[in-house]
Protein backbone atom coordinates (compact mmCIF):
# COMPACT_ATOMS: atom_id res chain seq x y z
CA UNK A 1 0.00 0.00 0.00
CA UNK A 2 1.05 3.60 -0.60
CA UNK A 3 1.01 6.44 1.89
CA UNK A 4 0.39 9.96 0.77
CA UNK A 5 3.26 12.36 1.59
CA UNK A 6 2.21 15.69 3.07
CA UNK A 7 3.49 18.29 5.46
CA UNK A 8 2.83 17.66 9.12
CA UNK A 9 1.87 20.35 11.63
CA UNK A 10 5.54 21.00 12.43
CA UNK A 11 6.41 21.42 8.76
CA UNK A 12 7.87 17.95 8.44
CA UNK A 13 6.54 14.90 6.70
CA UNK A 14 3.38 13.30 8.05
CA UNK A 15 3.57 10.28 5.78
CA UNK A 16 3.82 7.84 8.65
CA UNK A 17 0.64 9.25 10.20
CA UNK A 18 -1.39 9.30 7.01
CA UNK A 19 -3.68 6.37 6.34
CA UNK A 20 -2.86 4.10 3.48
CA UNK A 21 -4.55 4.94 0.19
CA UNK A 22 -6.66 2.18 -1.23
CA UNK A 23 -9.02 1.91 -4.15
CA UNK A 24 -12.37 3.27 -3.00
CA UNK A 25 -15.74 2.08 -4.20
CA UNK A 26 -18.03 4.31 -6.24
CA UNK A 27 -18.05 8.03 -5.43
CA UNK A 28 -19.67 8.75 -2.07
CA UNK A 29 -21.58 12.01 -1.95
CA UNK A 30 -21.71 13.19 1.65
CA UNK A 31 -23.90 16.10 2.67
CA UNK A 32 -23.75 17.75 6.11
CA UNK A 33 -26.73 19.99 6.91
CA UNK A 34 -26.25 23.04 9.10
CA UNK A 35 -28.64 25.56 10.59
CA UNK A 36 -27.98 29.21 11.22
CA UNK A 37 -25.67 29.81 14.16
CA UNK A 38 -24.31 26.27 14.37
CA UNK A 39 -20.93 26.31 16.20
CA UNK A 40 -17.88 25.19 14.25
CA UNK A 41 -17.03 22.76 17.05
CA UNK A 42 -20.21 20.79 16.44
CA UNK A 43 -19.35 20.61 12.75
CA UNK A 44 -15.99 19.04 13.59
CA UNK A 45 -17.76 16.09 15.19
CA UNK A 46 -20.14 15.79 12.27
CA UNK A 47 -17.80 15.65 9.32
CA UNK A 48 -14.27 16.01 10.71
CA UNK A 49 -13.59 12.29 10.28
CA UNK A 50 -14.65 12.40 6.62
CA UNK A 51 -12.81 15.66 5.94
CA UNK A 52 -9.57 14.25 7.35
CA UNK A 53 -10.06 11.07 5.34
CA UNK A 54 -10.13 13.20 2.19
CA UNK A 55 -7.14 15.29 3.33
CA UNK A 56 -5.07 12.18 4.03
CA UNK A 57 -5.97 10.68 0.67
CA UNK A 58 -7.77 7.71 2.20
CA UNK A 59 -11.01 8.47 0.34
CA UNK A 60 -10.00 10.24 -2.87
CA UNK A 61 -13.45 9.98 -4.44
CA UNK A 62 -15.45 11.24 -1.44
CA UNK A 63 -17.39 14.41 -2.25
CA UNK A 64 -18.17 16.34 0.96
CA UNK A 65 -20.64 19.21 0.78
CA UNK A 66 -22.01 21.56 3.45
CA UNK A 67 -25.67 22.41 2.90
CA UNK A 68 -27.83 25.14 4.42
CA UNK A 69 -30.86 23.60 6.10
CA UNK A 70 -32.62 26.98 6.03
CA UNK A 71 -32.15 30.24 4.09
CA UNK A 72 -29.04 32.32 4.84
CA UNK A 73 -27.65 29.77 7.32
CA UNK A 74 -24.10 30.36 8.52
CA UNK A 75 -21.80 28.67 11.00
CA UNK A 76 -20.74 31.04 13.78
CA UNK A 77 -18.04 30.80 16.46
CA UNK A 78 -15.79 33.29 18.21
CA UNK A 79 -17.03 36.21 16.15
CA UNK A 80 -16.40 34.38 12.87
CA UNK A 81 -19.28 33.62 10.49
CA UNK A 82 -18.88 31.08 7.68
CA UNK A 83 -21.43 31.08 4.89
CA UNK A 84 -22.71 27.79 3.46
CA UNK A 85 -22.12 27.11 -0.25
CA UNK A 86 -24.87 24.60 -1.09
CA UNK A 87 -28.66 24.53 -0.89
CA UNK A 88 -31.18 21.73 -0.37
CA UNK A 89 -30.83 20.48 -3.94
CA UNK A 90 -27.55 18.79 -2.93
CA UNK A 91 -29.43 16.59 -0.44
CA UNK A 92 -31.44 14.91 -3.16
CA UNK A 93 -28.25 13.68 -4.88
CA UNK A 94 -26.49 12.50 -1.70
CA UNK A 95 -25.52 8.98 -0.68
CA UNK A 96 -25.25 9.98 2.98
CA UNK A 97 -26.87 12.95 4.76
CA UNK A 98 -25.73 13.94 8.26
CA UNK A 99 -27.68 16.27 10.54
CA UNK A 100 -25.18 17.32 13.28
CA UNK A 101 -27.69 19.00 15.57
CA UNK A 102 -30.90 21.01 15.80
CA UNK A 103 -30.97 24.21 17.81
CA UNK A 104 -34.29 23.60 19.58
CA UNK A 105 -35.66 20.06 20.01
CA UNK A 106 -39.04 21.55 20.96
CA UNK A 107 -39.33 23.45 17.66
CA UNK A 108 -40.32 22.11 14.24
CA UNK A 109 -37.48 21.96 11.67
CA UNK A 110 -38.05 23.71 8.32
CA UNK A 111 -40.52 21.75 6.19
CA UNK A 112 -38.51 22.14 2.93
CA UNK A 113 -35.60 20.37 4.63
CA UNK A 114 -37.86 17.58 5.90
CA UNK A 115 -39.23 17.08 2.39
CA UNK A 116 -35.69 16.93 0.97
CA UNK A 117 -34.67 14.36 3.59
CA UNK A 118 -37.69 12.17 2.82
CA UNK A 119 -36.95 12.36 -0.90
CA UNK A 120 -33.26 11.50 -0.47
CA UNK A 121 -34.09 8.59 1.82
CA UNK A 122 -36.70 7.30 -0.60
CA UNK A 123 -34.10 7.48 -3.37
CA UNK A 124 -31.73 5.26 -1.38
CA UNK A 125 -29.62 7.68 0.66
CA UNK A 126 -28.58 6.83 4.20
CA UNK A 127 -29.44 9.53 6.74
CA UNK A 128 -27.80 10.14 10.11
CA UNK A 129 -28.78 12.36 13.03
CA UNK A 130 -26.17 13.23 15.66
CA UNK A 131 -27.14 14.44 19.12
CA UNK A 132 -30.20 16.72 18.75
CA UNK A 133 -30.07 16.12 14.98
CA UNK A 134 -32.08 12.97 15.73
CA UNK A 135 -35.06 15.28 16.31
CA UNK A 136 -34.88 16.38 12.67
CA UNK A 137 -35.00 12.78 11.43
CA UNK A 138 -37.85 12.16 13.86
CA UNK A 139 -39.80 15.17 12.55
CA UNK A 140 -39.34 13.80 9.02
CA UNK A 141 -40.89 10.51 10.16
CA UNK A 142 -37.71 8.57 9.39
CA UNK A 143 -37.31 7.15 12.92
CA UNK A 144 -40.83 5.78 13.35
CA UNK A 145 -40.80 2.17 14.60
CA UNK A 146 -37.00 2.15 14.66
CA UNK A 147 -34.38 2.01 17.42
CA UNK A 148 -32.63 5.37 17.82
CA UNK A 149 -30.43 7.27 20.22
CA UNK A 150 -29.52 10.87 20.96
CA UNK A 151 -27.59 12.70 23.66
CA UNK A 152 -28.55 11.09 26.96
CA UNK A 153 -29.89 14.40 28.34
CA UNK A 154 -32.39 14.60 25.44
CA UNK A 155 -33.48 10.97 25.31
CA UNK A 156 -36.55 11.35 27.50
CA UNK A 157 -37.73 14.36 25.47
CA UNK A 158 -37.25 12.43 22.21
CA UNK A 159 -39.35 9.55 23.50
CA UNK A 160 -42.09 11.85 24.74
CA UNK A 161 -42.26 13.89 21.54
CA UNK A 162 -42.10 10.88 19.22
CA UNK A 163 -43.56 7.83 20.99
CA UNK A 164 -43.21 5.62 17.89
CA UNK A 165 -39.41 5.67 18.26
CA UNK A 166 -37.71 2.92 20.28
CA UNK A 167 -35.32 5.24 22.10
CA UNK A 168 -32.11 3.68 23.44
CA UNK A 169 -30.58 6.51 25.50
CA UNK A 170 -27.35 4.77 26.50
CA UNK A 171 -26.04 3.73 23.08
CA UNK A 172 -23.13 5.61 21.49
CA UNK A 173 -24.67 5.16 18.07
CA UNK A 174 -27.20 2.95 16.30
CA UNK A 175 -26.83 1.74 12.73
CA UNK A 176 -30.28 0.67 11.56
CA UNK A 177 -29.15 0.25 7.98
CA UNK A 178 -30.46 3.24 6.05
CA UNK A 179 -31.05 5.39 9.15
CA UNK A 180 -28.40 6.05 11.81
CA UNK A 181 -28.32 8.05 15.04
CA UNK A 182 -25.61 8.93 17.55
CA UNK A 183 -25.21 10.54 20.95
CA UNK A 184 -23.46 13.84 21.47
CA UNK A 185 -19.90 14.93 20.85
CA UNK A 186 -17.36 12.20 20.22
CA UNK A 187 -20.09 9.64 19.54
CA UNK A 188 -20.49 11.40 16.19
CA UNK A 189 -16.84 10.69 15.45
CA UNK A 190 -17.38 7.06 16.45
CA UNK A 191 -20.24 6.84 13.99
CA UNK A 192 -18.11 8.48 11.30
CA UNK A 193 -15.35 5.90 11.75
CA UNK A 194 -17.99 3.16 11.72
CA UNK A 195 -19.31 4.46 8.38
CA UNK A 196 -15.82 4.73 6.89
CA UNK A 197 -15.22 1.15 7.98
CA UNK A 198 -18.38 0.04 6.21
CA UNK A 199 -17.57 2.04 3.05
CA UNK A 200 -13.82 1.48 2.74
CA UNK A 201 -12.90 -1.33 5.11
CA UNK A 202 -11.37 -1.70 8.57
CA UNK A 203 -7.81 -0.98 7.46
CA UNK A 204 -8.64 2.54 6.25
CA UNK A 205 -10.78 3.35 9.30
CA UNK A 206 -8.19 2.05 11.76
CA UNK A 207 -5.34 3.85 10.02
CA UNK A 208 -7.28 7.11 10.06
CA UNK A 209 -8.11 6.66 13.75
CA UNK A 210 -4.40 6.26 14.51
CA UNK A 211 -3.69 9.47 12.64
CA UNK A 212 -6.38 11.23 14.69
CA UNK A 213 -5.10 9.64 17.92
CA UNK A 214 -8.55 8.29 18.81
CA UNK A 215 -9.75 4.76 19.56
CA UNK A 216 -10.11 2.88 16.25
CA UNK A 217 -13.45 1.37 17.17
CA UNK A 218 -16.05 1.78 19.88
CA UNK A 219 -19.09 -0.35 19.25
CA UNK A 220 -22.43 1.40 19.03
CA UNK A 221 -23.73 -0.75 21.86
CA UNK A 222 -21.21 0.71 24.28
CA UNK A 223 -22.97 3.06 26.64
CA UNK A 224 -22.61 6.80 26.62
CA UNK A 225 -20.78 7.80 29.78
CA UNK A 226 -23.77 9.19 31.62
CA UNK A 227 -22.98 10.80 34.93
CA UNK A 228 -24.96 9.04 37.61
CA UNK A 229 -26.66 11.68 39.78
CA UNK A 230 -26.13 11.98 43.50
CA UNK A 231 -29.60 12.01 45.05
CA UNK A 232 -30.91 15.08 46.86
CA UNK A 233 -32.19 13.80 50.20
CA UNK A 234 -34.11 15.57 52.94
CA UNK A 235 -32.36 14.63 56.17
CA UNK A 236 -35.36 15.79 58.20
CA UNK A 237 -37.45 13.08 56.57
CA UNK A 238 -36.93 9.66 58.22
CA UNK A 239 -36.55 7.93 54.85
CA UNK A 240 -34.22 10.64 53.55
CA UNK A 241 -32.11 10.41 56.70
CA UNK A 242 -31.95 6.62 56.35
CA UNK A 243 -30.80 6.84 52.74
CA UNK A 244 -28.13 9.38 53.71
CA UNK A 245 -26.94 6.92 56.37
CA UNK A 246 -26.97 4.08 53.82
CA UNK A 247 -24.71 6.07 51.48
CA UNK A 248 -22.11 6.08 54.24
CA UNK A 249 -22.37 2.32 54.77
CA UNK A 250 -22.43 0.92 51.23
CA UNK A 251 -19.67 -1.53 52.16
CA UNK A 252 -22.11 -3.33 54.45
CA UNK A 253 -25.08 -5.61 53.87
CA UNK A 254 -28.15 -3.35 53.82
CA UNK A 255 -31.32 -5.46 53.73
CA UNK A 256 -34.43 -3.38 53.17
CA UNK A 257 -35.94 -4.56 56.46
CA UNK A 258 -32.94 -3.03 58.25
CA UNK A 259 -33.48 0.29 56.47
CA UNK A 260 -37.19 0.27 57.33
CA UNK A 261 -36.42 -0.34 61.01
CA UNK A 262 -33.90 2.48 61.04
CA UNK A 263 -36.55 4.81 59.60
CA UNK A 264 -38.98 3.50 62.26
CA UNK A 265 -41.52 2.62 59.59
CA UNK A 266 -43.27 -0.54 58.60
CA UNK A 267 -41.81 -2.24 55.55
CA UNK A 268 -44.88 -1.40 53.50
CA UNK A 269 -44.82 2.28 54.45
CA UNK A 270 -41.07 2.47 53.92
CA UNK A 271 -41.34 0.96 50.42
CA UNK A 272 -44.09 3.40 49.49
CA UNK A 273 -42.22 6.46 50.78
CA UNK A 274 -39.00 5.20 49.20
CA UNK A 275 -40.60 5.06 45.76
CA UNK A 276 -42.08 8.53 46.25
CA UNK A 277 -38.62 9.93 46.98
CA UNK A 278 -36.42 7.99 44.54
CA UNK A 279 -38.80 6.71 41.89
CA UNK A 280 -37.47 3.18 42.23
CA UNK A 281 -37.33 0.17 44.55
CA UNK A 282 -34.86 0.07 47.48
CA UNK A 283 -32.74 -2.80 46.08
CA UNK A 284 -32.41 -1.13 42.66
CA UNK A 285 -31.49 2.19 44.30
CA UNK A 286 -28.81 0.55 46.43
CA UNK A 287 -27.25 -1.22 43.44
CA UNK A 288 -27.26 2.08 41.56
CA UNK A 289 -25.45 3.84 44.42
CA UNK A 290 -22.94 1.01 44.78
CA UNK A 291 -22.09 1.28 41.07
CA UNK A 292 -21.76 5.06 41.41
CA UNK A 293 -19.32 4.58 44.27
CA UNK A 294 -17.39 2.04 42.19
CA UNK A 295 -17.14 4.57 39.36
CA UNK A 296 -15.75 7.18 41.73
CA UNK A 297 -13.13 4.78 43.09
CA UNK A 298 -12.14 3.60 39.62
CA UNK A 299 -11.64 7.21 38.56
CA UNK A 300 -9.74 8.43 41.62
CA UNK A 301 -7.75 5.46 42.99
CA UNK A 302 -5.59 2.56 41.86
CA UNK A 303 -7.30 0.13 44.21
CA UNK A 304 -7.71 -3.37 42.72
CA UNK A 305 -11.18 -3.97 41.29
CA UNK A 306 -11.65 -6.79 43.80
CA UNK A 307 -11.08 -4.38 46.68
CA UNK A 308 -13.33 -1.74 45.12
CA UNK A 309 -16.11 -4.30 44.80
CA UNK A 310 -15.95 -5.10 48.51
CA UNK A 311 -15.83 -1.40 49.45
CA UNK A 312 -19.05 -0.93 47.50
CA UNK A 313 -20.90 -3.84 49.09
CA UNK A 314 -20.37 -6.51 46.44
CA UNK A 315 -18.99 -9.88 47.49
CA UNK A 316 -16.38 -9.90 44.70
CA UNK A 317 -15.31 -8.30 41.44
CA UNK A 318 -17.31 -10.97 39.63
CA UNK A 319 -20.44 -9.84 41.50
CA UNK A 320 -19.76 -6.18 40.64
CA UNK A 321 -19.19 -6.65 36.89
CA UNK A 322 -22.75 -7.44 35.69
CA UNK A 323 -24.26 -4.55 37.68
CA UNK A 324 -21.53 -2.19 36.44
CA UNK A 325 -22.02 -3.27 32.84
CA UNK A 326 -25.78 -2.79 33.10
CA UNK A 327 -25.45 0.77 34.44
CA UNK A 328 -22.34 2.00 32.61
CA UNK A 329 -22.15 -0.22 29.54
CA UNK A 330 -18.56 -1.43 29.93
CA UNK A 331 -16.59 -3.55 32.39
CA UNK A 332 -14.93 -1.85 35.40
CA UNK A 333 -11.45 -2.39 33.93
CA UNK A 334 -12.43 -0.73 30.64
CA UNK A 335 -13.99 2.19 32.51
CA UNK A 336 -10.80 2.69 34.53
CA UNK A 337 -8.68 2.56 31.36
CA UNK A 338 -10.67 5.50 30.00
CA UNK A 339 -11.25 7.59 33.11
CA UNK A 340 -8.91 6.26 35.79
CA UNK A 341 -6.22 8.11 37.70
CA UNK A 342 -2.72 7.94 36.31
CA UNK A 343 -0.54 5.15 37.60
Amino acid sequence: MVTKERAGPDGGSAAQAAPAVRAAPAVRRLVVVIFDGMPLGIMSFAFGVFDLAVQYGATPDLDVRIVAGEPDAAMRSGGVACSVPHDLAAIRAADLVIIPNWRDPAASPPEPLLEALRAAHAAGARVAGLCSGAFVLAAAGLLDDRPATTHWALAELLGQAYPKIRVQPGALYIDDGDVLTAGGGAAGMDLGLHLLRSFYGAAVASSLARAMVVPPHRSGGQAQYIQLPVPELDRDDPVGETLTWALGHLDQLLPVDLLARRAQLSRRTFDRRFREITGTAPAAWLNHQRVLRAQQLLESTRMPVEEIARCCGFSSAAALRPHFRTSVGVAPAAYRETFGAAS
